[in-house]
């Protein structure tokens, strides 16, 4: 069995589903935030649920989306130890290994494109008439920026190393069996994937070269810097945590006697509870402007208007809000917002007052704040106070 092998054409970059064809767990090893959707589309489609989203390393190209998928999906994150994620759940040390359903993938240290940076062999469990004792057919790494098909990964920035790279290299992955399949992080020619005894005899950067050598190669690439990396790193380090662009501050902890807490720009802020009140008694109409992709996977309130305040690819602002909000509630309604945590409400309400609407903050959300695995749903939210709501 081979993993689903996915690509995102502006960094390049490969994503890997594995999962156990038995109990449909799945893990995803270096998603992209901008294929959130595709990702979550892939899962549906074959029927999974998603246990881990793994790391290589901190990327310097692209923004993970592995702290989206643990909220949307339910998934723990693992990382490299090495490599500063604080956010995820498991820190991967050499040695270890994550178990999906009877599956299992093993953890292999391989520094030099950074210093943390790791890659994951997978030998699938045979099944069915394949399940005779040895007939297991070859095995899989997952090698990251750490070997590329006839390359490899960089090392002239985020704590690379060369003769580290040249050990991960000749002394780690290319003493795995030959017939290992090698499934790249990245690859910019169309090439999907190689095999040990290849790239160990054939690759242009490694193949007979001394550490000498090896090491004069990679100071003479003089590659330019990534375009994202000021952008990427950063958001990496915490699992592609990103804020919405212009998210406003909390909001006054002032309260009425009607329970509406005071803030600046809109009506105020109200709890979960007191909004489904005003829904049910006819004076209000909830507006959930989470996307698409989140009502899908997490859950949706029956009857709520889906007015999404951005979308996803890249969470751009939907041009049609306006027009769309203005139709929705009637003359003499309140608007009561809601979103995943009360960050994009806020910046909703604050536009629905600009057109004269009476516009409401939910507080906490539908989800609620993420846990200290990044699991929403535990601490607050719609949810969590048991009012109305479905799951596709």
């Amino acid at each position: 069995m081979n993993p689903i092998q996915l690509f995102d054409p502006v960094s390049c970059t490969y994503t890997y589903v594995l999962f156990d064809e038995t109990s449909r767990e799945a893990l995803i090893i270096d998603p992209v935030d901008e294929q959130l959707e595709r990702d979550l589309g892939v899962l549906r489609q074959y029927g999974l649920k998603l246990s881990w989203a793994v790391e290589t390393h901190a990327h310097a190209d692209h923004i993970t989306s592995a702290r989206l998928l643990a909220e949307h999906a339910g998934a723990k994150i693992a990382a490299p130890s090495g490599c500063g994620i604080t956010t995820a759940a498991v820190q991967l040390k050499d040695g270890d290994s994550l178990s999906f359903g009877r599956e299992q993938m093993r953890v292999l240290h391989t520094p030099g494109h950074t210093a943390g940076s790791m890659s994951y062999v997978w030998q699938p469990a045979a099944t069915g008439a394949d399940a005779a004792p040895g007939n297991t057919g070859p095995g899989h790494v997952f090698t990251g920026d750490t070997l590329l098909i006839n390359g490899c990964g960089r090392t002239d920035f985020q704590s690379g190393s060369a003769a580290d790279l040249y050990r991960s290299l000749t002394q780690v992955l290319l003493a795995l069996p030959g017939d290992t399949v090698v499934w790249p992080g990245h690859d910019y020619a169309g090439k999907t994937q190689s095999t040990i005894q290849a790239e160990k005899s054939g690759n242009a950067r490694v193949a007979g070269k001394s550490l000498e050598e090896f090491i004069r190669i990679m100071a003479s690439l003089n590659l330019p810097k990534p375009k994202r990396i000021d952008e990427a790193v950063p958001a990496n380090l915490s699992s592609g945590q990103r804020q919405d662009a212009g998210a406003p501050a909390s909001a006054s902890p002032a309260t009425d006697a009607g329970g509406v807490r005071a803030a600046p720009g809109y009506a105020g802020d109200v709890s979960p509870q007191l909004a489904w009140q005003w829904v049910s008694a006819g004076q209000a109409v909830l507006l959930d402007v989470r996307s698409d992709a989140e009502r899908e996977w997490v859950g949706f309130v029956p009857g709520a208007v889906a007015l999404a305040w951005k979308q996803w690819p890249g969470m751009v602002m939907n041009a049609g809000f306006d027009d769309a909000l203005k139709a929705a509630v009637p003359a003499g309604q309140k608007a009561v917002l809601l979103c995943r945590s009360g960050v994009r409400s806020i910046a909703a309400a604050k536009r629905a007052t600009e057109l004269g609407l009476q516009a409401y903050n939910i507080l906490e959300g539908f989800e609620g704040d993420p846990n200290t695995e990044a699991h929403r749903g535990h601490k607050g939210g719609w949810r969590f106070h048991g009012l109305p709501w479905r799951q596709n």
